[in-house]
C-alpha cells in the first residue's frame, strides 16, 4: 500500500480532475439534456417534468445506506466510503448513483471542512460544491428570514394575530459559525424600528426549512409544509403558523429551484445527486427524499449516507425518512476507523496516531452497540473499515480478528487512496448482502405511540441507556403538544454525535445512563417534534485556528486551503 501522505491532497486532486460534461453524466443514467436546468458545464438541477416522469416510468432499485460509528471531531471518513462505494459499484459494471448532502458553509470555514469526501472518492466540482453550489442554502437563508422579517412586520403593523412577542420560535439564520449571533436584541431605536424583542441566530442547516426542502414530495407539499410551520404563539399561547401570517406563498416563490435535486458526478464520473443539507445532530441529517427517490428509480443501485453515527443519522434514516420515502434500505454500511475506536477505548485524542492495540480492542464495544442497532432494524449490514495511513498492521489485524471471531461481515477499505478500486471487496459484499439475505425492516418505535415512549425506545434501544427524565418545561410541553394533537409526531433527537449519551465525555459503550429532555421544538413543516438534550448548540462558533484561516485564492482564481 503506497503511503497516504504522497498522495496529493483533496483540493488538488479535485482540481487536476477530468470532468465529463455534465450532460454526459446525465445520459449513463437515461437523462436526457431536457430534463435538466443547466449550471455551467458541470452542474444541472433535474427539472420537475423529469421527476415526475422517473418516478412514473420505472421501478425503484436497491438503497444502501452508509453510518458510522460515533465519530471524532475531524470526522471519520463516511461521505468518502460513500463515493468510493459508488464508484466501486460502478466498476462493478452496476448501474450507480450516489445521493448526498449538500455542504454547509459553517463546517467549511470552520473545523470539520467540506463534505464531497476525500482523496479520489470525491464528488467534484469539489469547490463549486463546498462553496455557493447551485445557491440553494442562500435561497433557504432567504425565505427563512423573509419568514422572519414577516413575522416582526405582522407585529409592527397592528398584530392582528394577537403574537406574544415574549413566545416567538422563529429564529433567523446564517450559514455561518458566528457564536455571537447566538442571543441578540432586535427592534431598537423607536417605534419606527420595529418592536424591541430578544431574538437570535441559527446555523441555516438547523433551520426548519433546510429539514422541508429535504422531505417535500413536490411544489405543493412543500407550500403546505411552510404553511404549517409554528412561528410563535399568541396571548391565549395558541400556535401562530406561516400560513396564519400569510408567509407561505412568498417563501414558496424563494424555495421553488431550491426544492430541485443536483446532479454532479465522481471523480470516476458516477453520477451524484446533492441536495439538502440538514445536521445530524441538531436535525434529521440526511438528503432529500426527491434526490434519493430519484436516483432509485435511475439506478439499480443507491448509495446514500446519513450524518454522524448510526445513533444519531441512520435513526432519523430509518425512523423519520423510511415511512415518507416508501422505501427501507436494503443493506447498511457501518463505517469505523482504528483511530475512532481506540479513542472509544480510552486513548487520548492528540494520541490516536500512536499504536494502541489495548485501547483499540477496548473501543470494540462501541462498534458492536452499533451493530447491534442496525440488526434491531432488521436490514443486513457489513462493517466497512475505512484505513488510515497511520493504522499499523497490529491494530487492523487485531480489528479484523475480532470481526472474525464475532461473525461480522466486514471489508478493508481504500478508497480515499485507490478510488473505487479500493472499495470493491466492499461493494461485492454489500450486494451478496442483498441478494442473500432478505431485509425484514422494523421501525424501533410505532407512530401511535405517546412521544414518551418513543423517546424511551430510542435511549433504550439505540443509545443502550436505562432511562429518560424530563425538565419541568418539557414536562409541561408534553401536555401543550397533547393538547394540540401533535403527540402523534416522530422525534427527531438533538444529541451530541461524540457519544452514545448525551454527555460528550463519555465515550465508549455507556451504560446504565439516563438521558435528559430539556427541552422540545415543534417543527410541524417538518413533520417532526425536536427533543433538545445536553448542551447541544443550533449555531456553532469558529474554532481557535478556523480552516478560513488557511483559504485563498490566486489572481487566475484557483481556490486553495478547502478541504
Amino acid at each position: 500500500m503506497g503511503e497516504f501522505s504522497m498522495v496529493a491532497s483533496d483540493i488538488q486532486i479535485a482540481q487536476e480532475a477530468h470532468l465529463d460534461s455534465i450532460l454526459a453524466v446525465a445520459k449513463k443514467v437515461g437523462l436526457s439534456e431536457d430534463d435538466l436546468e443547466l449550471y455551467g458545464k458541470y452542474k444541472a438541477k433535474l427539472t420537475y417534468d423529469a421527476l415526475t416522469r422517473i418516478e412514473e416510468e420505472t421501478t425503484a432499485g436497491k438503497l444502501i445506506l452508509v453510518t458510522a460509528i460515533n465519530p471524532t471531531a475531524a470526522g471519520e471518513g463516511k461521505s468518502t466510503v460513500t463515493v468510493g462505494l459508488g464508484d466501486a459499484l460502478t466498476k462493478s459494471g452496476h448501474q450507480t448513483m450516489i445521493a448526498l448532502r449538500e455542504p454547509s458553509l459553517g463546517p467549511v470555514f470552520g473545523l470539520k471542512g467540506g463534505a464531497t469526501g476525500g482523496g479520489y472518492a470525491q464528488v467534484i466540482p469539489m469547490e463549486d460544491i463546498n462553496l455557493h453550489f447551485t445557491g440553494d442554502f442562500h435561497a433557504i437563508t432567504s425565505a427563512n428570514n423573509l419568514l422572519a422579517a414577516m413575522l416582526d412586520n405582522h407585529i409592527q403593523q397592528g398584530n392582528e394575530r394577537q403574537i406574544d412577542a415574549r413566545r416567538i420560535v422563529w429564529k433567523r439564520v446564517v450559514d455561518l459559525n458566528d457564536r455571537a449571533l447566538r442571543q441578540v436584541v432586535i427592534g431598537l431605536g423607536g417605534p419606527f424600528q420595529g418592536v424591541p424583542r430578544q431574538d437570535g441566530f441559527d446555523i441555516t442547516v438547523a433551520s426548519e426549512i433546510m429539514a422541508i426542502i429535504c422531505l417535500a414530495r413536490d411544489i405543493d407539499d412543500l407550500k403546505r409544509r411552510i404553511g404549517a410551520i409554528v412561528v410563535g404563539y399568541n396571548y391565549a399561547k395558541q400556535p401562530i403558523t406561516a400560513k396564519d401570517i400569510g408567509a407561505e406563498g412568498a417563501l414558496t416563490v424563494l424555495l421553488k429551484d431550491a426544492l430541485k435535486p443536483n446532479l454532479v458526478q465522481t471523480l470516476e464520473h458516477t453520477p451524484a445527486l446533492v441536495h439538502g443539507g440538514p445536521f445530524a445532530n441538531i436535525a434529521h441529517g440526511c438528503n432529500s427524499i426527491m434526490a434519493t427517490k430519484s436516483a432509485l428509480h435511475l439506478a439499480d443501485y443507491t448509495v446514500t449516507e446519513a450524518g454522524f453515527g448510526a445513533d444519531l443519522g441512520a435513526e432519523k434514516f430509518l425512523d423519520i425518512k423510511v415511512p415518507q420515502l416508501g422505501k427501507a434500505p436494503d443493506a447498511i454500511v457501518i463505517v469505523a476507523t482504528i483511530r475512532a475506536l481506540k479513542l472509544h477505548g480510552g486513548a487520548l485524542k492528540t494520541n490516536l496516531a500512536q499504536e494502541d492495540v489495548t485501547a483499540l480492542e477496548a473501543g470494540f464495544a462501541n462498534l458492536t452497540k452499533h451493530i447491534e442497532t442496525v440488526q434491531q432494524y432488521g436490514v443486513p449490514f457489513v462493517v466497512a473499515i475505512n484505513r488510515f495511513s497511520g493504522d499499523s498492521d497490529a491494530e487492523l489485524t487485531a480489528l479484523e480478528n475480532w470481526c472474525k471471531a464475532n461473525n461480522v461481515n466486514y471489508s478493508l477499505t481504500e478508497v480515499w487512496e485507490k478510488g473505487g478500486a479500493g472499495g470493491l471487496d466492499l461493494a461485492a459484499k454489500v450486494v451478496e448482502a442483498i441478494e442473500t439475505t432478505t431485509s425484514t425492516f422494523r421501525p424501533i418505535y410505532e407512530a401511535n405511540q405517546p412521544l414518551e415512549e418513543k423517546i424511551l425506545a430510542i435511549v433504550q434501544k439505540v443509545y443502550g441507556g436505562s432511562g429518560v427524565e424530563f425538565t419541568t418545561k418539557a414536562r409541561k410541553q408534553l401536555i401543550e403538544f397533547k393538547q394540540h394533537g401533535w403527540d402523534q409526531y416522530p422525534v427527531c433527537m438533538a444529541k451530541t454525535q461524540y457519544s452514545l449519551s448525551d454527555d460528550a465525555t463519555r465515550v465508549g459503550r455507556p451504560t446504565d445512563f439516563i438521558i435528559t429532555i430539556r427541552e422540545f421544538v415543534p417543527k410541524m413543516g417538518a413533520g417532526f417534534i425536536v427533543a433538545l438534550t445536553g448542551d447541544v448548540m443550533t449555531m456553532p462558533g469558529l474554532p481557535k485556528h478556523p480552516a478560513a484561516l488557511d483559504m485563498d485564492v490566486d489572481n487566475s482564481g484557483r481556490i486553495s486551503g478547502l478541504f
